[in-house]
């Protein structure tokens, strides 16, 4: 009794400390699912090359997008590692601000604030970092794009694939 006693209060002690820690600067591979993406596969391509023109103006590129998944790579800096929320995985790519970012243990949430001629919108993101090279979240988001009101919703896997970021460029 006393062993199982002593394993749980150095459990209790131990989760904090782990769950506060950083993720690892390097490249990430996240993984975006959502009931918006399934229907990319019915946007006529004309379409397709209007959006990948709008994202280019941004100095994004769209990520592959396939079976209701966009999975792109992102190179994460020391600098950005070491924010407490992950709002850098928003904000950049977006054209959105975040606000209120706020994490709690292995937790975070922030709100997205979004408002350019495209569209206006706003929502919140949360999720978990499971241990420094792997989190899970998901985002809700409602918005109004060409005057029409969208909502949606979209959960989102990342994890770290190397120290290098010879694939792609920071997003800061």
């Amino acid at each position: 009794m006393r062993k199982i006693l002593c394993t749980l209060l150095l459990g209790f002690i131990m989760i904090p400390a782990y769950a506060h820690q950083h993720i690892r600067p390097g490249l990430w591979e996240v993984t975006t699912r959502s009931d918006l993406l399934a229907l990319v596969p019915h946007i006529p391509a004309e379409h397709m090359q209007q959006l990948s023109e709008l994202a280019r103006r941004y100095g994004l590129k769209l990520p592959k997008i396939e079976n209701g998944a966009a999975t792109s790579h992102i190179c994460i800096t020391e600098t950005m590692a070491n924010e407490e929320a992950p709002g850098y995985f928003f904000e950049q790519r977006s054209g959105c601000t975040v606000q209120n970012a706020t994490r709690m243990g292995n937790r975070y949430r922030l709100e997205l604030i979004c408002n350019n001629q495209h569209f206006q919108g706003n929502g919140t993101a949360e999720g978990t970092f499971i241990n420094p090279e792997n989190f899970t979240g998901s985002t809700e988001f409602d918005s109004t794009v060409s005057g029409t009101p969208v909502h949606a919703s979209a959960q989102t896997a990342a994890r770290w694939i190397g120290e290098r970021c010879t694939t792609t460029k920071s997003l800061l």
